[in-house]
């Protein structure tokens, strides 16, 4: 496989992003929903931020209050035993579980792929009781001239889908949640098939803790149903126990190709590949048995989350996948592997 890293790794780091306000800090931007708008690529970035502290007794976090229309600061005692820091990302408590960071998601754009304008305010933030904990991690189809964002919105109520629009990307219009908790990773297909939508989606058994890749279909985007499981972890793989839909799917003569990512049992995560029929998408024809592209720079296995890669969007462009990822749960990164060695990886 001949993985590009771009020399200039990453090309978006928490430093090159404004707060959303001034007793906030940026600590981590990544995992951006690409396209390609007239003349420009335009990222849609999460980015992570958390209010500044200078107690170190505390742990600091904000929450979007929807009765009140504003951000609230919690802060949680680090000596008392019944608060649990173990994982970076989260503050669980006997009462409930936060997060320790709330995002936003934010434009950046550029002429030649790899050095970006970053917007001074977010595209759009928490608004809602479903979005209470932030908006993560957006995927970008083109359908019919228009831009459908899908993004997680993540509240008390659990880890949910929403669905936005924008022609412009000046302007966005919210259409609610499509997919209720817990599931995440959706990605909608940017064609239809025989007048059908269809969707990668990532739902969660409380009970048996299932990750698995499933599949939607709708006739308005709005409402999905016929839900079949699409494909599980491999065993003793580097998908071994989990895994998502990454970037939309795009077609080739083969069938429709979709980027995804999975974890082994120490949660490093990969990217992988998964041909799908171009007539009957729920058929899979073949999967990658090793990663396409996997942590091994300094910035992808270092970070707020370290050994990570996880993509949300790229461009397949002059027979070259230009995939921009998330690294570390820190910082954007870019990438290029040629179409023809990612298929040429598929196990059928």
């Amino acid at each position: 496989m001949s993985v590009f890293r771009s020399p200039y790794n990453p090309i978006i780091e928490p430093k090159n992003v404004k707060p959303s306000r001034d007793n906030f800090e940026v600590i981590g931007v990544f995992n951006a929903g690409v396209a390609r708008f007239q003349d420009e690529v335009i990222l849609l970035l999460r980015v992570a931020e958390r209010p500044v502290n200078k107690r170190p007794d505390v742990v600091v976090t904000a929450v979007y209050d929807s009765a009140k229309a504003d951000m609230i600061l919690k802060q949680f005692a680090r000596d008392d035993p019944e608060n649990n820091f173990s994982d970076s990302r989260l503050i669980i408590t006997p009462a409930a579980t936060y997060l320790t960071s709330i995002s936003h998601l934010r434009l950046a754009r550029s002429t030649d792929g790899v050095s970006f304008n970053i917007e001074q305010r977010p595209a759009m933030m928490a608004a809602n009781d479903y979005e209470t904990f932030g908006l993560e991690d957006p995927r970008i189809s083109l359908i019919d001239g228009i831009y459908y964002i899908s993004y997680v919105a993540v509240s008390p109520r659990g880890v949910t889908t929403s669905l936005a629009s924008t022609k412009d990307f000046d302007s966005f219009q919210r259409h609610g949640v499509i997919f209720c908790p817990d599931n995440k990773d959706v990605v909608i297909f940017p064609a239809t098939v025989d007048d059908k939508y269809y969707a990668l989606h990532r739902p969660v058994s409380p009970l048996f803790k299932n990750y698995e890749i499933w599949m939607s279909e709708s006739a308005d985007l709005r409402c999905w149903g016929n839900n079949r499981c699409l494909i599980g972890p491999n065993q003793k793989g580097w998908d071994e126990t989990k895994l998502g839909a990454g970037a939309v799917p795009f077609r080739t003569k083969h069938g429709w190709l979709e980027i995804y990512h999975g974890a082994d049992q120490n949660n490093r995560y990969c990217l992988g590949a998964i041909l799908l029929d171009a007539d009957r998408p729920w058929v899979v024809l073949a999967r990658t048995e090793k990663p396409i592209l996997e942590p091994q720079s300094c910035y992808e296995q270092n970070g707020f989350f370290g050994d990570v890669v996880f993509t949300c969007g790229l461009l397949c462009e002059d027979g070259m996948l230009k995939i921009y990822y998330g690294a570390a749960d820190t910082t954007v990164c870019y990438a290029q592997i040629p179409l023809q060695d990612v298929l040429g990886s598929l196990n059928f």
